[in-house]
C-alpha cells in the first residue's frame, strides 16, 4: 500500500504542517505521562483543570478541522456556533471519562491532519472565518493549531516549559501578542525587548521596560510567569491581555 502524503507541495507550508504537528505530539507525550488520577489536578489555568485542558485541545482540532473542511469544499462550516457554545462543549468534555478523554485527543488530532494532507493545493488560499470573526487563508488554520498545542502542552503543569518550545514558534507568538497589544493601544509606555536578539517591541521611548531570553519573555507575554524575565525598578509589570 503506497504512504499518504500533504497534497501541499509548498515547502514554507509543508514546515509549518511539521511544527503543528511536532506540537500535537508534545501535547500527547505530556498527556500520556498524566496516570488517569492527574488528570484531575490543577493546570497552570486558573479555573481550569488539566481535564479542561485536554477537552479544550480536542474539540479545538475538531473546530479548525471544519473550517479546513469549509476550505474544500466551499460549505460554510464555523468553528463553533458561539463562544458560549464553545465554553458548554469544554465542560462538557472535562467530565468525560479518562479514556474517552484520551480518545477525544487522539481521535481529533488524527482527523485534523487528515483534513490537512487531504486539502488540495488551491484551497489553501481559500478564505474561512475565526470563531473572532477573522477572514483568514485556510493556511492560518495550520498556526491556529500549532499555537494551541504548544502553550497548552506547558498549561498541563507537567513538567513542560516554554523552553520546550521552538524558538520559531516563539517568535511568532510573540509578534503575534505585540501586534495585538498595539492593535489595542494596551502597550503605551511599554518596551519588550529579547536579550541576544535584535526582536524589540513596543515604544522606544517606555518608561517600562520587560527583558529576557525568548522564552522566559513569551511565557511573561501570555501571562504564564515571569522566568528570567526582568522589568524596571526590579519588578516585572503584568502582561497586557492578549486574547
Amino acid at each position: 500500500m503506497v504512504a499518504r502524503h500533504d497534497l501541499t507541495t509548498d515547502p514554507g507550508l509543508q514546515e509549518q504542517l511539521l511544527q503543528a504537528r511536532r506540537g500535537t505530539a508534545f501535547f500527547a507525550r505530556k498527556l500520556n505521562e498524566l496516570t488517569d488520577a492527574g488528570l484531575d489536578g490543577g493546570s497552570l489555568l486558573p479555573g481550569w483543570s488539566r481535564r479542561h485542558v485536554v477537552a479544550h485541545i480536542g474539540y479545538n482540532a475538531r473546530a479548525i478541522a471544519r473550517l479546513v473542511e469549509w476550505a474544500s469544499t466551499g460549505v460554510e462550516t464555523p468553528m463553533y456556533p458561539s463562544v458560549a457554545v464553545r465554553d458548554e462543549e469544554i465542560n462538557f468534555g472535562a467530565t468525560l471519562s479518562p479514556i474517552a478523554l484520551r480518545n477525544l485527543f487522539d481521535h481529533s488530532a488524527v482527523h485534523l491532519s487528515v483534513e490537512w494532507r487531504d486539502l488540495p493545493e488551491d484551497a489553501w488560499h481559500h478564505t474561512v472565518r475565526t470563531i473572532q470573526g477573522r477572514e483568514v487563508p485556510a493556511s492560518e488554520t495550520v498556526w491556529m493549531r500549532t499555537r494551541e498545542v504548544w502553550v497548552h502542552a506547558v498549561d498541563l503543569d507537567n513538567g513542560a516549559s516554554f523552553g520546550d518550545i521552538p524558538a520559531s514558534v516563539l517568535e511568532r507568538l510573540l509578534r503575534d501578542i505585540t501586534s495585538a497589544w498595539s492593535a489595542r493601544g494596551t502597550d503605551a509606555g511599554l518596551l519588550v525587548r529579547v536579550t541576544g536578539t535584535d526582536l524589540v517591541f513596543g515604544d522606544p521611548d517606555a518608561a517600562v521596560v520587560v527583558a529576557g531570553p525568548l522564552a522566559g519573555v513569551v511565557q511573561w507575554a501570555t501571562g504564564r510567569g515571569t522566568d528570567g524575565v526582568a522589568g524596571g525598578a526590579g519588578q516585572v509589570p503584568a502582561a497586557p491581555k492578549w486574547i
